[in-house]
This record gives structure tokens, C-alpha cells and sequence, in this order.
């Protein structure tokens, strides 16, 4: 007769995950402090063989994936995110600040599912299915296909999920951290309980092939809230950003196993839901009917999106220690380009307060925009605005040269579709300055080439 397993006492940190020996105040890992708790842990279940896994060649494996295809949901600013839309049996996680529109944007995508995909199970933690459907109405999101369920018990979604398993064409569980299992001791949310909650859904989905999309909290950091194990579990992590002061709202990829992780979605929040941009290069330039000093109009690449964006600059007297303050920009790459103009441009900004502001809450992380941020200085610096309809990219060098942004063809596309005049950007090798000359006659804007960042001032105020 064999013995029956007492459940496990263990000390687990319920911001990294981290398991203890005992309580300590702050934790060894992560160094977080009170974040310790006790947790009791079912006992495992007994040893049994483990059944026989199927075995796919991998020739005869594309077949199971042309009989699945991805699954749109009609937004195509979120199809773009995913890759081409949810794939059969995959787990996508999304997070974001509180009342950004996180369950405003999974309404209004489960209808376009529900219309094109078949029957949506939206099982909400938080609200009632009374205010789940009000907010429904108000977006225009009521569908007969869109069922809805006001349910806390993992193992209730999951027994309503299974007995529409062959009509279901995706389950939204919102949000992962009001959920919790049975099975499992402690409150819901804690580290415990949304991994015995996330493992349950990552094996619904790949039993039954549904996609499975849940909510996730953020911290006041703007992390997942929860171990980084969550992240691990799932098969894509989906960001809902923006600003509570702007209507602009951005949806990106960190992780995505069946597509790229640099596509962005652009969506504008009005009263009626999200409505997605088609044009956002137009949401993020200013229309002004004069140039502005300390600004300049970047074309910087998201995935395979051309976008233009204005970067802003600001030179004030410095009172003590000169203050570098970046809203978008890479403080530490702003203080290399301040270098370079002092050194090679004869600007010298070293000993003023210099602010940085990409506008729309965007962020410029590729150093195609280095030339952007340095002209946009030394506008500032020159209290002399660029000339109207300039667009300038480019990456700068720490000995003042130039070099070429990648994919410059579908950048100065994207400016001359947007009414720029003319295009300041790197010499680069001989093919480059041949295709920039091609797509000069091609496209009637004036491409004017640099090779160092004296020359890039030079035909930029002359």
C-alpha cells in the first residue's frame, strides 16, 4: 500500500517567483521587499506511465497547418500585430495600464472573430455579464456568436470552453489575475494560482486547438504583473500602451512565436471604441503654417511600416548640473550626439539643459533617427527652424561621418506621399546614392545627400 503525498509548504516570492527556504524580509533574487508568502502546493499525482506522443514528420506537418489557418479578427492594425491573425492552438497574453481600452480592444476584435470565425467565449473576472453587456452596446460589439460569462473558477470557463470546443473559435479570459483554480491553495493573483491557472489554459488551447487570449496586469513599472514565468508560458505577449492625456493608443508585439515583434497597431480612443488609423504618420506631424524652431521630421521603420515623426528640441540655461530629459529618445544616445555636434559641428550645447520629446508618445529606437534628434538640437541651439517639408534620417557616427538607414526606398516613399519638399539623408555606398537619384525623378522630391554631420548642417539651414 503505498503512502498518500501530504501537500508541500514552501516560501515563494510573489514578484519574481523565486522559492525560499524560509521567510525573509527581502527576497534573495530580486531583492524586493515583503513579497515572501507561504504557499501550500497540492501533492503531485501518483507515478503512472506516461502515455504515447504522437510523431509528425515534418514534411506531412504542413499539412495540420494548412488545415488550420490563422484566424483574423477584422481589425487589421491587430492582424498586423499577431502576424496575420490568431493562430489555432496558441496562447496570447495582453497587457497594459489600467483603462487604457485592454477590454474595449478584445469586445470589439471577439465580435470580428465571432463574424467571420465562429462562436467567442469572453470570460470576464471583473465585471458582470450585465456590464460586460453595456459596454457591448455602447461599442456596437453585440453579436449572437459573442457568448458571455461572469465566472472566477478556471475549471467553470474551461467546462463551458470544452462543450463548445468544435464551434469555438477563441476563449478571452479577462483578466488572468481574478481567476483562480481549486485545485490550488491561495488568493487569486498570487504566483501560485496564475501559474495553475495560465497552464490550464496553454493546455485547453493545444488539446482543442482553440486560441486562448487573457489580460494580464501591469505593475506601477510597467511590467507584467507577476512572475516572468507568465511570459514564458504563453506564445505571444501583446503591449496596449498610451498616454490618458491623448486619445493615440499603440498596440505592439514583445513576444510573438508565429510573427515579428516589430509591427505596431495605432488605434484612436473615442466614445464610440477604438477606431484604428489607417494614416498614423498623419497623427503624429504637426500642422503648423510656419516651421517651429527645434523641430524636425523623422522617417523611422515599425516592422515593416514606414513612419514619419517629429522630434522636438529645447535648449535652456543650465543652473548647476546640466539636466538631459528625454521623453522617447535614448538619454544616453542624446549625450553622444551632443558630443558630436561639439566636436565636429562646432555647436556646443555641453553646458545647457537640452530636452528631447518624440511627439505622440512614440519611441525613436533605431539610430535611424540620430540625424533627426541632432539637427532638432541644433535648431534650438541656432534659434533657426529648418526649412518647411524637410525630412532627415540617418545614423551619426562618433567621428562626425554619416551612415545609411536600411529600407530608405520605403522611407522617402513615405515622405513623398506625405508632401515632403525634401529629404536630407546619408551618401552610404555608391548603389544607395544611385537608388536615392532614382527615386528622386521617380518621386519629385529634392534628395539631398551628406556625408559628415558638418555637411548635413550645412545643406539643412542653407
Amino acid at each position: 500500500m503505498s503512502k498518500v503525498k501530504k501537500p508541500q509548504q514552501r516560501w515563494v516570492c510573489q514578484a519574481c517567483g523565486a522559492v525560499t527556504t524560509g521567510w525573509f524580509g527581502k527576497c534573495p533574487t530580486c531583492d524586493a521587499w515583503n513579497t515572501i508568502e507561504e504557499e501550500v502546493t497540492a501533492p503531485p499525482p501518483g507515478d503512472r506511465p506516461a502515455g504515447p506522443g504522437k510523431v509528425v514528420a515534418s514534411t506531412d506537418a504542413q499539412t495540420i497547418v494548412d488545415r488550420q489557418p490563422r484566424r483574423p479578427c477584422g481589425m487589421g492594425e491587430i492582424d498586423r500585430v499577431l502576424g496575420g491573425g490568431l493562430v489555432p492552438g496558441s496562447v496570447v497574453l495582453l497587457g497594459g495600464p489600467p483603462g487604457i481600452g485592454k477590454s474595449t480592444l478584445l469586445l470589439q476584435a471577439s465580435v470580428g472573430l465571432a463574424r467571420r470565425n465562429g462562436v467567442v467565449l469572453y470570460a470576464s473576472g471583473e465585471e458582470s455579464v450585465a456590464q460586460v453587456a453595456a459596454r457591448c452596446g455602447r461599442l456596437g460589439a453585440s453579436h449572437p456568436g459573442l457568448l458571455l460569462m461572469a465566472e472566477t473558477r478556471i475549471e467553470e470557463v474551461l467546462s463551458a470552453a470544452q462543450e463548445r470546443a468544435k464551434t469555438l473559435a477563441a476563449l478571452i479570459v479577462d483578466s488572468v489575475q481574478t481567476v483562480h483554480s481549486g485545485a490550488q491553495d491561495g488568493l487569486p493573483g498570487n504566483i501560485s494560482q496564475i501559474r495553475a491557472v495560465t497552464s490550464a489554459l496553454v493546455g485547453f488551447a493545444k488539446t482543442h486547438g482553440v486560441p486562448v487570449v487573457v489580460v494580464g496586469h501591469v505593475t506601477k513599472d510597467g511590467q507584467l504583473a507577476g512572475p516572468r514565468l507568465l511570459e514564458h508560458l504563453v506564445d505571444a505577449v501583446l503591449s496596449f500602451e498610451g498616454d490618458e492625456e491623448r486619445a493615440i493608443r499603440m498596440l505592439r508585439a514583445t513576444k510573438n512565436r508565429y510573427g515579428s515583434t516589430q509591427e505596431l497597431g495605432v488605434f484612436e480612443m473615442r466614445g464610440d471604441g477604438l477606431r484604428e488609423i489607417a494614416n498614423p504618420s498623419e497623427a503624429f506631424i504637426t500642422d503648423r503654417d510656419s516651421p517651429a524652431i527645434g523641430s524636425c521630421v523623422t522617417a523611422s521603420l515599425e516592422g515593416s511600416r514606414p513612419l514619419l515623426l517629429e522630434v522636438q528640441a529645447l535648449l535652456a540655461a543650465a543652473f548647476g548640473n546640466p539636466r538631459r530629459t528625454c521623453v522617447g529618445v535614448d538619454p544616453v544616445r542624446l549625450a553622444m550626439l551632443l558630443a558630436v555636434l561639439d566636436r565636429h559641428a562646432g555647436v556646443f550645447a555641453l553646458d545647457q539643459d537640452v530636452f528631447v520629446n518624440a511627439v505622440g508618445g512614440m519611441r525613436l529606437g533605431e539610430p535611424a533617427s540620430d540625424l533627426a534628434v541632432l539637427l532638432a538640437v541644433a535648431s534650438s541651439h541656432r534659434r533657426q527652424p529648418l526649412p518647411p517639408g524637410l525630412c532627415v534620417f540617418g545614423e551619426v557616427g562618433l567621428t562626425g561621418e554619416l551612415r545609411p538607414a536600411p529600407r530608405s526606398d520605403a522611407r522617402l516613399s513615405e515622405a513623398a506621399r506625405l508632401g515632403m519638399k525634401r529629404v536630407l539623408l546619408p551618401t552610404g555606398p555608391k548603389q544607395h546614392a544611385l537608388s536615392a537619384r532614382k527615386l528622386k525623378d521617380q518621386l519629385g522630391v529634392d534628395v539631398r545627400l551628406a556625408r559628415t554631420v558638418g555637411e548635413a548642417l550645412e545643406l539643412a539651414f542653407g
